[in-house]
């Protein structure tokens, strides 16, 4: 028995319909050159050229987004969407009379979620006598994704707005840089014995 595994790689990439149509017309025979089947083989349909885009591509290949919705598509949608939160909201009020009507979402608000995303997945909310959960990756994109947002904000900011956000963004950093500390100083523990 071989240890070479045995499989079969065809190239089944179209480049040009005008070759697509002389594919058509030759014969699959021809096109698969006959390789004895001892090991790994690469098929490929020999009289195809390859154009320069596919052998160095020089940006990934963007997939294809669907078509935006048109603006009364949109106008629509969000009609729609604010009486169903209204209709939630009269549930709610029923339910707890007390209750004022709930606050309106701002900027603000947004930053405070990425905020508290972060530093949950920093560890941070753990229960008293329980070990925190860490997402170090996760905390990480959660902050790339509050530079980008001050970044595309940039200029666009009231001053109270941009103060929250350059005040977040520093203490998340912070906490971060405190975190991959302390996770340095530990180092790398190899996995138990019994875990592969």
């Amino acid at each position: 028995m071989s240890d070479t595994p045995k499989f079969t790689v065809i190239d089944r990439r179209k480049i040009k319909a005008e070759e697509e149509k002389d594919n058509e017309q030759t014969p699959a025979a021809e096109s698969v050159p006959s390789v004895p089947s001892a090991g790994p083989q690469l098929v490929v349909n020999e009289h195809k050229p390859v154009p320069a885009a596919i052998e160095t591509p020089e940006e990934p290949a963007q997939p294809e987004l669907p078509p935006a919705p048109t603006a009364q598509e949109s106008e629509t949608q969000k009609i729609a969407y604010e009486a169903a939160a209204q209709r939630l909201d009269d549930l709610v009020r029923a339910q707890n009379p007390a209750m004022g009507a709930p606050p309106v979402v701002g900027f603000e608000h947004l930053v405070q979620q990425f905020y508290v995303s972060a530093m949950i997945q920093m560890g941070a909310g753990a229960q008293e006598g329980q070990r925190p959960r860490v997402d170090i990756l996760g905390a990480r994109q959660t902050i790339d994704l509050l530079a980008v947002l001050a970044e595309k904000t940039k200029g666009c900011l009231t001053e109270g707005e941009d103060r929250t956000l350059r005040t977040v963004l520093f203490d998340v950093r912070m906490a971060f840089l405190e975190l991959t500390s302390m996770i340095s100083l530990q180092g790398v523990q190899p996995p138990p014995q019994g875990a592969r």
